[in-house]
C-alpha cells in the first residue's frame, strides 16, 4: 500500500511540472493541441489525488460496520477516475471543435519540446504503474496507469499535429486543432476502458480461471479434502474474500470437519496473498 501512495505522490508531482510546461508554452506558442494535451495532464493531478485517497481509505481494518474491510473504496476511487477521464477528454475535444474553422496565430516550433519531454517521462510512469497496481492489485493504480498510458498517446498525438503546423503551416493550418480533438477522443476512451473493469468489479465480477484453478488446487492439498463443490470470489480492494465449498467425509465428525475446513482456510491464506479471508462450507462427498 505505502508504495502505491509514493508512487502517486511521484506522479502528482511529474504531472504538475508537465501540465504548467505544455500550458504555458502552448498558450504562448498559439498551439490549441499543446493546450489541450496540457489541460489532460492536469487532470492527472486530480486523479492522483483520488487514487492516493483511495489507497489511504481503502488501507484502514476491517471495524464492526465494514467486517470485510474499506477495500471498496479504493476501487470506487478507480471508477471516478474513469469517469472523470470520460468528461475531461469529451470538454477538450468540444473546445478543439469550436476552434475548427477560426483564424488564428502561427505554430511556435519551440512548442515540441515539453511535448517531448512528457513523451519521455509518462511511459515510464505508466509502466511503474502498472507493474505495482498488477502486483498490489489495485484497480485505482491500474486505472491512474491508463491516465498515463493515455497520456503519452495523447502527447505523441499533439506532437504530430504541432510539427505539421511548424512545417507547413499555410498546407496544415487546421492540424493542431483536429490534433487537440483527437486528444480529447483518447482521454475518452481511455476513460471509459478505466470505468468499466472498476464498475465490473464493484459488480463482484469473478477473477479468471487463472486465479480460481489457484484457489481449487491450494484447497485440494489439504488432508481430508475429497473435492470442490463450489468456488466463488469478489474483490474487496487490493484483495479477493473467497467463498469455499468442500466435500469430505460424510461419515466423520462435525469437529472432524470442521478441522479440515480450518486448515485448508489457513492454507489458502498462507499460499495465495492476494486472498484476504476464506469463508469454508463442508458439505459430505457424494
Amino acid at each position: 500500500m505505502r508504495t502505491g501512495q509514493r508512487i502517486a505522490i511521484a506522479g502528482m508531482a511529474v504531472s504538475a511540472a508537465l501540465a504548467v510546461a505544455k500550458i504555458l508554452v502552448g498558450l504562448a506558442g498559439h498551439s490549441t493541441a499543446a493546450v489541450a494535451d496540457g489541460v489532460e495532464s492536469s487532470t492527472d493531478l486530480l486523479t492522483s489525488s483520488l487514487l492516493l485517497a483511495g489507497l489511504t481509505l481503502g488501507a484502514k481494518p476491517a471495524d464492526e460496520n465494514h467486517p470485510y474491510g474499506h477495500g471498496r473504496l479504493e476501487i470506487l476511487s478507480g471508477l471516478l477516475i474513469g469517469l472523470g477521464l470520460a468528461v475531461i477528454g469529451a470538454l477538450i475535444s468540444y473546445s478543439a471543435i469550436e476552434r475548427l474553422g477560426r483564424p488564428h496565430l502561427v505554430v511556435q516550433s519551440y512548442v515540441v519540446w515539453p511535448l517531448v519531454a512528457s513523451l519521455v517521462a509518462k511511459p515510464a510512469l505508466a509502466l511503474s504503474k502498472f507493474r505495482y497496481g498488477r502486483k498490489i492489485q489495485s484497480a485505482a493504480l491500474v486505472a491512474d496507469a491508463w491516465h498515463d498510458a493515455t497520456d503519452s498517446t495523447s502527447a505523441a498525438t499533439a506532437l504530430i499535429a504541432v510539427g505539421l503546423a511548424v512545417y507547413n503551416p499555410s498546407r496544415f493550418v487546421s492540424a493542431d486543432c483536429y490534433g487537440g480533438l483527437a486528444v480529447g477522443l483518447l482521454v475518452v476512451t481511455a476513460g471509459a476502458r478505466v470505468a468499466y473493469q472498476t464498475a465490473m468489479q464493484l459488480a463482484d465480477t469473478m477473477p479468471d480461471d487463472r486465479l480460481m484453478d489457484k484457489i481449487r488446487q491450494a484447497a485440494a492439498q489439504v488432508d481430508g479434502v475429497r473435492g470442490v463443490e463450489k468456488c466463488y470470489a469478489r474483490k474487496t480492494g487490493l484483495r479477493y474474500h473467497v467463498d469455499l465449498h468442500l466435500e469430505v467425509d460424510p461419515d466423520m465428525t462435525v469437529r472432524q470437519s470442521h478441522e479440515i475446513a480450518h486448515q485448508a482456510r489457513l492454507h489458502i491464506l498462507k499460499s495465495l496473498d492476494w486472498v484476504a479471508d476464506v469463508l469454508v462450507h463442508v458439505e459430505p462427498a457424494p
